[in-house]
C-alpha cells in the first residue's frame, strides 16, 4: 500500500490512502462492515488508532466516539469511571466528515492536522448503521510507570470497562 492508492472496502466504499500509517482503520473499517450481517444491537470497538487521542487523554483515559444513544455511552461512562478506565466524549459532527472528503475516492482514510481522533471514527462511522462506540484507547494502552493495580507496558484497558458494562446490563 503506497500513499495515493485507492482501496475498495468490504462495504464497496473506496478509500484513498493518504496514509500508510493509517492502516489499522481500514482493517477496522471491514470488520465493523462485517458486522452489519449479525444485526447488532450495539457494537463497541477498542483501537489505539491515533496518536492524537493519546495527545488528548494522555494515560488518564480513552476518547470515546459513536452513534449508540446517549444513555448507553452514559452508562459505558459510569462504567468506565467505576473501574478507573475514564472515557472522554469527543464529538463526531457532520463537519468532520469533509475533512476526510477526497476528489478520487469516496473517502480518505486519514484527515488533515486538526481533530485526528475524531477524523478516524468520522472515517468508521461510514462502516457502520447500527449503534456504535468507538473507544481510541491509544492514551493508557502502554504506560511507562507502574500507576494502582496497572504495570509498566501493556495495560489490558478496556478489559475491566467492558466487564463491568455489560454485568451491569444483566
Amino acid at each position: 500500500m503506497r500513499p495515493r492508492d485507492i482501496l475498495q472496502t468490504r462495504k464497496g466504499l473506496t478509500v484513498e490512502v493518504g496514509n500508510t500509517d493509517a492502516e489499522g482503520r481500514l482493517i477496522l473499517a471491514d470488520a465493523l462492515a462485517y458486522a452489519k450481517k449479525y444485526k447488532p444491537k450495539l457494537v463497541i470497538d477498542l483501537a489505539t488508532l491515533t496518536g492524537a487521542a493519546a495527545a488528548i487523554t494522555g494515560e488518564l483515559g480513552s476518547a470515546m466516539m459513536g452513534t449508540a444513544d446517549d444513555s448507553v455511552k452514559a452508562d459505558l461512562k459510569k462504567s468506565g469511571d467505576m473501574v478507573y478506565e475514564r472515557l472522554m466524549e469527543l464529538p463526531i459532527w457532520d463537519e468532520y466528515g469533509d475533512m476526510i472528503k477526497s476528489k478520487v475516492a469516496d473517502i480518505k482514510n486519514i484527515g488533515g492536522p486538526i481533530g485526528g481522533a475524531i477524523t478516524a471514527a468520522k472515517f468508521l462511522q461510514h462502516f457502520t448503521d447500527y449503534p456504535w462506540i468507538h473507544l481510541d484507547i491509544a492514551g493508557p494502552a502502554f504506560i511507562a510507570n507502574t500507576e494502582s493495580y496497572r504495570h509498566v507496558g501493556g495495560t489490558g484497558v478496556g478489559v475491566r470497562l467492558l466487564y463491568h458494562f455489560l454485568k451491569s446490563k444483566t
